[in-house]
């Protein structure tokens, strides 16, 4: 099973371009290069910066909650992630559950760096390790989410085959924790043997839209293509569930993106290629759950909503590029409350920051990460000589092709992981 290529290293990112004459200026995206200029990564503009690979690449993941604790700031990091591979074959795709250790701080110095050459040994144990485990899974991964429920790791992922299977991935990640289980879990190659817990086929169409309750364990909403949400809800401690075949009615069109309120029971928010955000109360039959509806939201398809785990906040994504903060006091207006215009493609992924309310990440089709701070005023930096760069524009990332999704480390602090059809990015910045 060679689907995972077990390699990490650093990544280009934040760029400066350098002449022939090796002047540097910070690059901004759409500058054209001039000859003889190259875009060079300024590694002094992270604490953190690495890259992974895998075979096929995973244009969707989740970061697994682990049990190493939190705020975890002490270098080297180790993460968890579940990720799902879109191979050329719909037969050859599998779930991918990784572990990424030994993940430690850039060195802003290596450009100056004299010392001996024997030192060369230690730098090797500074190199990022990854090991994976591999479920067998049929069709391309559209969507995959992950959640602790009684001490079991599990995973929901959409299929583009229009299947949503749970599987229990908590012996997966049991087995990149031990390389001697690992070894005998790929030996007897466990991973094309993985039965899912459950599988829904209701859905008419494939989907993407997929999230977990986090006020009501063992809760999910799932969406597709068709414009069809549907609940889920689990019964006997985990072993069976039970999905309500009613699809809440409201949209038009397909449904891309789900976020369960992570304060509110049975509250539900969606966004849709009809150009809407719909606030949904779960409790009310499926035909009256639709609450409150932002009909043109955008000028074309939303793509992404995030909802800020600390203020009423949703920030969405479109396919026009820009980015909207909706506060949900204000909602019925239909109007947000700041609205950005940076990406120059279809935005891909938004999400707040687990514990700063005012910041949140983007990406876009355009190949950059963006991080914002909605805390900085005009009047607080001086912006004069950055016409067109709004002042809450913290940061841009790049070196990533064809981005599709972020995530902050919940535990890992200003730690973002991102993946794109070119691998992952493991980074944090000066910035957050």
């Amino acid at each position: 099973m060679d689907v995972i290529e077990e390699t990490m290293d650093e990544e280009r990112g934040n760029e400066s371009r350098v002449d022939d004459d090796n002047d540097k200026e910070v690059y901004l995206p759409g500058k054209p290069l001039a000859e003889g200029e190259e875009l060079m990564c300024d590694q002094t503009a992270y604490v953190m910066l690495h890259q992974a690979q895998t075979g096929a690449p995973c244009l969707s993941f989740d970061v697994i909650t682990d049990n190493l604790g939190n705020n975890r700031e002490t270098f080297p990091l180790t993460a968890y992630i579940v990720g799902g591979t879109q191979a050329g074959q719909a037969h050859i795709n599998n779930i991918i559950i990784m572990k990424l250790s030994n993940l430690c701080a850039t060195n802003k110095e290596e450009e100056d760096d004299d010392e001996d050459e024997s030192d060369d040994e230690d730098n090797d144990d500074k190199n990022p390790k990854m090991a994976g485990a591999l479920i067998k899974h049929q069709g391309c991964v559209n969507r995959i989410r992950s959640t602790t429920i009684n001490n079991k790791i599990l995973a929901a992922s959409w299929s583009e085959l229009g299947r949503v299977n749970l599987w229990d991935i908590t012996q997966q990640v049991q087995a990149v924790d031990d390389e001697s289980l690992l070894q005998r879990y790929d030996k007897e190659n466990k991973g094309n043997n993985v039965s899912p817990l459950f599988t829904f086929t209701g859905h008419q169409q494939e989907g993407f839209a997929i999230d977990w309750c986090t006020t009501m364990p063992g809760t999910i909403a799932t969406g597709d293509c068709k414009r069809n949400i549907h609940i889920w809800q689990m019964e006997d401690g985990g072993n069976s569930w039970k999905v309500d075949q009613r699809p809440l009615i409201g949209h038009t069109h397909s449904v891309e993106d789900l976020q369960w309120s992570p304060n509110e029971r049975n509250v539900l928010a969606s966004c849709s290629v009809d150009k809407s955000i719909r606030i949904w109360d779960t409790r009310a039959s499926p035909n009256k759950s639709c609450m409150i509806t932002a009909d043109a939201s955008h000028d074309s398809d939303v793509n992404v909503i995030s909802w800020n785990k600390n203020e009423p906040f949703i920030v969405s994504g479109g396919d026009d590029g820009f980015l909207k903060i909706w506060d949900l006091r204000r909602f019925v207006s239909k109007t947000p409350v700041a609205i950005f215009k940076h990406h120059t493609a279809p935005v891909t992924s938004v999400e707040w920051h687990a514990t700063d309310s005012a910041v949140f990440a983007s990406s876009g089709e355009d190949n950059q990460i963006a991080l914002w701070d909605l805390s900085v005023e005009k009047d607080d930096i001086e912006m004069k000589d950055i016409e067109g760069i709004p002042p809450q524009l913290l940061f841009i990332h790049q070196g990533q092709t064809d981005i599709k999704e972020l995530h902050w480390h919940p535990q890992l602090p200003g730690v973002i992981i991102s993946t794109a059809a070119s691998g992952y990015n493991i980074f944090r910045t000066i910035s957050v």
